[in-house]
Formats: C-alpha cells, sequence, structure tokens
C-alpha cells in the first residue's frame, strides 16, 4: 500500500519537475531517510541478526540498482505524465506476472497450474486498460512505458530476491542511495532542474514511506515467500493507487476501469488463496542468514557463534525429507 499511493502523489509532483529528476529525489529520500532511522530507532543501531552485505554482492547491486532504481521508476513517471494517475495505478499490475514469469523460467521457482492462470488474469485485466478509451485517456505510449517499468521492477525483484537473506534495511539503503544519486546525476548533467523548494520537502518524504520503507519490507517478504509470491502480495499496491487516485487527482472510475479492476483483484485473490505442499527432499546447503530454531535450523554451534535468537551465522543444512506447506524461498528450490 505504501508503494501503490506513491503513483498518484508522484504525479501532482510531476507539475514542477521533471520524471528523472523526481525519481532521483524519490530514492534520495529513501535512502538519506534508512541512513537516518536508526539514529530515531536506536534498537536498529545493531542488527546482530542480520548478515551484512559483501564484497560479491557488488554486481548484484549495480544491476539492481539499474534495473529497479533508475531505470523503472524513470519509465514509471515518464508513463504517469501521460496518462491518468488511476490507470497507471491499475497498469503496475503487470509487475506481478511479470515477476512470477521470470521467477519460474529463469530463477528456479515453483508455480502451480492455478497460480499459472490467475498470473494470466491479471495480464488480461491490463490488457484491456491499455486499450484507448474517448479521448485516449489512457495513452497507449504511457502504459507501454509503465508496462516497460514494470519488467524493470521484476528483474530487480527477482535479483533482489538473491539477496534477500542480507540484511533488508542495508539492502534497501543501498539501493536507494544508488539509485538516487546516479538519477540526479544523470538529471543534471541533461541540463533538467530541481523542483522548487517547496516541493522537494514532499518529494524526499513520499520516497522515504513509498520507496524506502516499503523496500525494506518487500525485501524481507521475498526472504520468506520467494519472488513470485511476494509480488502477488505486492499486487495490492496499484489498488491502492488507482482508489487513492480518486480524491487525489478528480480521477473517475469508469466501467472499463471497473472491469479491469474486477479481472484483476480475481487474479489477485486466487494467488494469495493458493497453497503448496508435497513431500521434498533438502539437499544439502550451507549459507548464512539471521534464522531461529525451526525445523529447517536443526545445527550444531560453536562457542563463537552469535546466542539468543533470531542470529545471524554461517551454518549448514543437512539432508531432510518431509512434508509441509511452503513457498519457493532460497530454502525450497526443489524439483516437482
Amino acid at each position: 500500500m505504501l508503494f501503490g499511493l506513491s503513483a498518484p502523489l508522484a504525479k501532482v509532483l510531476l507539475a514542477d519537475a521533471k520524471p528523472l529528476v523526481l525519481s532521483g529525489l524519490l530514492y534520495l529520500g529513501a535512502g538519506v531517510g534508512l541512513l537516518l532511522l536508526p539514529i530515531a530507532l536506536p534498537r536498529l543501531r545493531s542488527r546482530r541478526s542480520e548478515t551484512p552485505l559483501r564484497r560479491a554482492d557488488i554486481g548484484l547491486l549495480v544491476a539492481i540498482i539499474a534495473a529497479g532504481g533508475v531505470v523503472g521508476p524513470l519509465l514509471l513517471l515518464t508513463g504517469l505524465s501521460r496518462i491518468s494517475g488511476l490507470v497507471g495505478s491499475l497498469v503496475l499490475n503487470l509487475e506481478a506476472p511479470f515477476t512470477v514469469l521470470l521467477a519460474v523460467l529463469v530463477f528456479g521457482e515453483h508455480l502451480g497450474f492455478r497460480e499459472a492462470a490467475a498470473a494470466t488474469v491479471i495480464l488480461l485485466g491490463v490488457l484491456l486498460l491499455s486499450s484507448v478509451g474517448q479521448g485516449g485517456e489512457s495513452g497507449l505510449l504511457g502504459v507501454a512505458s509503465i508496462a516497460a517499468a514494470c519488467l524493470s521492477w521484476a528483474v530487480d525483484n527477482n535479483l533482489t530476491q538473491r539477496l534477500s537473506l542480507r540484511d533488508p534495511v542495508a539492502v534497501a539503503r543501498t539501493k536507494s542511495l544508488g539509485a538516487g544519486a546516479v538519477s540526479l546525476m544523470l538529471a543534471l548533467v541533461l541540463g533538467e532542474r530541481l523542483p522548487i523548494a517547496a516541493h522537494v520537502g514532499p518529494a524526499l518524504l513520499l520516497g522515504f514511506a513509498s520507496y524506502g520503507v516499503s523496500l525494506v519490507l518487500a525485501v524481507e517478504a521475498m526472504r520468506l515467500l520467494g519472488a513470485a509470491r511476494e509480488a502477488a502480495l505486492f499486487a495490492v499496491a496499484p489498488f491502492a493507487g488507482a482508489l487513492a487516485a480518486v480524491p487525489i487527482l478528480g480521477d473517475h472510475l469508469g466501467a472499463r476501469e471497473l472491469v479491469a479492476m474486477l479481472a484483476l483483484a480475481i487474479g489477485v485473490v486466487v494467488l494469495l488463496r493458493e497453497e503448496h505442499g508435497h513431500v521434498h527432499t533438502h539437499a544439502v546447503l550451507e549459507h548464512e542468514h539471521g534464522h531461529i530454531h525451526d525445523e529447517h535450523h536443526e545445527h550444531a554451534h560453536s562457542a563463537s557463534d552469535p546466542s539468543g535468537e533470531p542470529h545471524a551465522h554461517p551454518h549448514r543444512h543437512d539432508p531432510v525429507t518431509h512434508h509441509h506447506a511452503h513457498s519457493s524461498d532460497l530454502h525450497h528450490r526443489h524439483r516437482h
């Protein structure tokens, strides 16, 4: 919901800022806010229960910043400048099926037949929105730009899921600061101007809530659910944005938007209700992340390992075969 609300609010700010500048300010607000967060919440100063980022993560971080922090927001804001905030918000539902498709075909996650069908229903709802209505409200170029943004974020989501065992605050902070700096530098090199001072503060605050805090929560969800199911839950965002666009921007819910919203809602509900469980075998796995001692984390500790739970340290998963409901998180990548 935090991210969904950013679409109509960002469209208001686009009246005084180019997409590239605004994208930079939104991510800069997210990064600076997460940098200052431990000052406001002292409990976050010590993240002993989380694994910090490593030098080996630099390549993934660069790709995440480029796809999700620079290209994606720029395409979104470019699209929002051409279509209504309501339609733009609903088209954001494409992020879910794109993420699911990449997660299953490229990154080894699994979805059943009903889940794949639900993703298809979401896609059909977005195609309905892309048809040009009276006055060309949806604008094919605007819809195409936001669809491309969703594809960029689908790549970002699946790459971020590979870093989801790291500290979510550190991942979100690094991505946001990197994306904000790159976007603002590019904007200034291209001769774009900053918005008036009265609009800079709201842009930074919007970025902190809708890009920073929401990203921390999304990374945590990717760790627990996998990228595909996290994307299904994240599909709540476009509905929040579409509904908020009515009072904020004065947009109107017409018959086409209502039918499309119904199709999108059906697809999301089916994805959320689907449970996946069967007998499966865990192969030997060694890694490091924050955890508690559940059925997947029964291992011995050395004297140097941290006490208390949750805690983070390198550990080994021995082979085990069992049955329970599960998602395609990083502990459940197996054949079906």
